[in-house]
């Protein structure tokens, strides 16, 4: 390797900005940022300056993808980007290599939707820089280039004398490309907006975006829109939009002006280089999307289709209707955004493209200019969940062709709705907990919601099942091919909707929901093809797996005829109102798929979540920790987000080993947050001599029922095994070695404890359940969350063994959850 092993970080960074980058600016510090180069500037207070490269830098010899990652959640966390105009390149390097990667293949990636940014970029064991891993590892494989010091020199020097372009240092005026466009947006926001005279929620109420009026400014020379078929455009000293032949064929527009004569306007765009080049402008007009602001994507869907599934679906409609499907099918994309779901097509006398924007038009009409294959003619503006099936011809939207297929029946059997819809819901999970509200403008104030929620029942809060309801209703008999998430097909609240959507399934695959720009989730969306004139129940559907730049080798079963759900099997257990006065702790019962685990837990008390409360009493312990168990003894990952938990077939009643399994399992999960600072803890699997505990514990509940002392009285359904029992429960030898490994962190606590200054003990409770003792060896950070470390490293070893342990137990359970039908494969 070039650079010593043992070399400290800053001396290695010296050694690589002197060796490979001399002429530069590499002494500025952004941040958190490692380091950075950027072009030199004599003029640097008035101009913003152009980085080129910032990077990772990691002493030794590292996996220097995870520093990528690691770079991207140290940028992201910081919204660097905000204050910075990005460089060309993002990078790592150790002592051996280094590797680069151009910005703008992973930009949008910080503008995804509800990632949490706020966690430590050097964790690698986070929930949330794993899937930032895996969300980035295809662009990563792609795209990176990666060089090392001593054998690649001369290509690496080569490399940067190609890329790192010193000839452009003395320039006045930043150069705006497809890396920093939406950078330059946000500063926009800040310095022009404020200053147009447009009131601007009540312009986002009619579809008017400032998105618009920045493109409007971007694409334009001499203060002159130059860039056609923009809904927005600046003439001089004032925006036109809505431009169209009025009555008497004379052209008429709505007009926007200055507040301050554009004084800020000047100020702003006097320190950027516009338009940029001439091959970033149809990149940028069609990632508008980018632009569009949070509410309104996810009302109207602004999801951009990446174009590797934009090919696999039209591959799999070749596949179901022949080769020559193009020319004997007629397809309508009727939540077209900006079109590109159907690139590839090239039959444009069978293409329509229809969209909610009156912007989005304009763009695919711009893109047909530029050699879409579209006719203009068949580009229109259409809301799909409001507006009525009319003619042009009669005052309505639709051009005549198509609405000569919708009413014709032989023709409408060759016409295949072909839609990415959006995929927004009007509630969130603010509003099941009861701290915010339906999301304004979404499902519910589309006319089809009205119309048709009698009959889909609470799918009418999902945007994409009204888009496949209306379709259903009033274009009967038709092809359906969408992207959709899968909860229609085994979905509880879609129970009603598959009861009235009777449709063939023909062929499907699914994909990572996370390969989407802007949609945030560990789920799969898939690309279906429905023939909605053969009337089937959906019952199995079998879909390929997908994965980009991957053969297909494996399949993922859909069930739409799942028996009751678990909760169902559950509530029957809860404790009765005479029982109250026994309750050790509640759980809520909530959605019982993968997506909702993460709000499965026990505690002393009821919670604000909108669901059941099961109380644990003595009598229907070991059938709620089994109910814990099956649903947190599995992995969620994407491919099992939406599968239902369901309600269990014959076999589990009779296996006590499975049951004390379950009881086992539960007492040392990490959902389990009994804790006293709440209440009583009666789940203490210990007595006092066995942890060197040396105060009496407040409760034996949970060593008396291990041990068979506990008496079942009241009402309620009873395990057979558990009538009278006095015999101790018997653990198998997995378990036991749980028990074990939760014995041993519970000594150190009671351990350390007892080493304490007196007044110090007594702020710590010798009740203290699992919980409180990971609280207090690993303390919280400054957002009040539990560190996932401590800084006593025999704790960190000891806990590490009780979850190898437990994953253990996890396998030895996750079998059976099958066997006895919790779960279907």
């Amino acid at each position: 390797m070039k650079y010593p092993p043992n070399l400290r970080e800053e001396e290695l960074k010296i050694r690589v900005a002197q060796d490979y980058f001399p002429n530069f600016d590499y002494a500025n510090v952004i941040g958190n940022i490692d380091f950075c180069v950027a072009l030199p500037q004599e003029r640097a207070p008035l101009f913003e300056q152009t980085f080129l490269l910032w990077a990772e830098a990691k002493r030794g010899s590292v996996d220097l993808y995870k520093a990528i990652v690691q770079l991207i959640l140290t940028i992201g966390k910081a919204r660097t980007f905000k204050d910075h105009l990005p460089p060309a390149f993002l990078g790592a390097f150790d002592c051996r290599q280094i590797t680069f990667l151009p910005y703008a293949d992973i930009q949008s990636i910080f503008y995804q939707n509800d990632f949490n940014w706020n966690v430590a970029p050097s964790n690698h064991e986070t929930k949330e820089f794993k899937l930032l891993s895996e969300k980035v590892k295809t662009i990563i494989d792609q795209k990176a280039l990666l060089f090392d010091f001593l054998r690649d020199d001369t290509e690496l020097r080569s490399f940067i004398k190609q890329n790192f372009l010193f000839t452009l240092a003395g320039i006045t005026k930043t150069r705006i490309d497809k890396n920093n466009f939406i950078t330059i947006y946000n500063k926009w926001l800040q310095s022009v907006k404020p200053t147009i005279a447009v009131d601007w929620e009540r312009a986002k109420r009619h579809g008017i975006i400032d998105a618009d009026f920045y493109l409007a400014d971007l694409l334009s020379t001499d203060n002159q829109t130059i860039k056609d078929n923009l809904y927005v455009v600046l003439q001089k000293d004032h925006y036109e939009l809505d431009r169209r032949l009025d009555d008497i064929g004379l052209f008429t527009s709505s007009k926007s002006f200055f507040k301050d004569k554009q004084v800020a306007h000047t100020r702003f765009w006097n320190r950027y280089e516009r338009p940029p080049a001439q091959e970033y402008w149809d990149y940028i007009v069609t990632r508008r999307d980018l632009l569009v602001p949070q509410d309104i994507r996810e009302r109207k869907g602004s999801f951009f289709t990446p174009q590797v599934w934009v090919e696999l679906s039209q591959a799999y409609l070749a596949e179901v209707f022949g080769v020559d499907w193009q020319d004997e099918y007629y397809v309508w994309d009727c939540a077209a955004g900006t079109g590109n779901l159907l690139a590839g097509l090239v039959n444009r006398d069978r293409i329509f493209a229809s969209t909610l924007d009156r912007q989005d038009v304009d763009v695919m009409r711009d893109r047909i200019a530029n050699g879409a294959n579209l006719w203009q003619a068949h580009v229109f503006q259409f809301d799909f969940l409001n507006d009525e099936f009319l003619p042009r011809s009669r005052g309505g939207k639709l051009p005549d062709s198509l609405y000569e297929i919708l009413t014709d029946e032989t023709k409408r059997k060759r016409l295949i709705i072909y839609i990415n819809p959006p995929y927004a819901e009007a509630t969130t999970a603010r509003t099941i907990t009861q701290t915010g509200r339906n999301k304004v403008g979404v499902a519910k104030n589309y006319r089809y919601n009205q119309r048709l929620k009698d009959k889909i029942g609470s799918a009418a809060n999902e945007v994409f099942a009204l888009f496949m309801a209306r379709v259903y209703e009033e274009i009967p008999n038709c092809i359906l091919a969408l992207f959709s998430k899968m909860k229609f097909i085994q979905g509880t609240n879609f129970i009603k909707f598959r009861e009235y959507f009777l449709a063939k399934f023909l062929r499907g695959f699914i994909v990572r929901a996370n390969s989407f720009d802007n949609v945030q989730g560990n789920f799969p969306i898939g690309f279906t093809i429905w023939d909605l004139s053969q009337k089937q129940r959906i019952q199995r559907i079998e879909c390929d797996i997908a994965e980009p730049n991957e053969p297909i080798t494996q399949k993922k079963v859909f069930y739409g005829d799942l028996p009751a759900s678990l909760n169902k099997w559950i509530i029957q257990y809860d404790y009765r109102d005479g029982d109250s006065a026994g309750v050790v702790g509640f759980m809520g019962i909530c959605g019982p798929d993968f997506q909702n685990n993460k709000f499965l837990h026990i505690s002393n008390s009821k919670g604000i979540r909108h669901v059941t409360y099961y109380g644990f009493v003595g009598k229907n312990i070991l059938q709620g920790c089994i109910y814990f168990a099956v649903r947190h003894c599995i992995k969620a990952t994407w491919l099992n987000d939406r599968d239902q938990f369901l309600y269990p077939k014959g076999g589990w009643y009779e296996d006590v080993e499975f049951q004390n399994d379950c009881l086992a399992f539960t007492l040392f999960h990490g959902q389990n947050r009994i804790s006293t600072r709440h209440g009583a803890n009666h789940w203490i699997p210990f007595r006092e001599e066995e942890v060197h505990c040396k105060n009496k514990f407040e409760s034996h509940f949970m060593t008396d029922f291990i041990a068979g002392k506990i008496r079942y009285e009241g009402n309620g359904r009873l395990l057979d095994t558990e009538r009278e029992r006095t015999t101790p429960l018997m653990f198998s030898l997995e378990a036991q070695a749980v028990f074990e490994a939760g014995k041993q962190v519970w000594i150190l606590y009671h351990d350390t404890l007892n080493q304490l200054p007196t007044w110090q003990r007594a702020e710590c409770s010798h009740n203290a359940s699992l919980y409180d003792i990971r609280e207090f060896f690993q303390g919280r950070n400054e957002k009040g969350r539990m560190r996932s470390t401590s800084e006593d490293e025999r704790y960190n070893k000891l806990i590490e063994v009780l979850r190898q342990r437990l994953e253990a137990l996890a396998q030895k359970i996750a079998p059976k959850v099958y066997e006895y039908g919790f779960l279907r494969r």
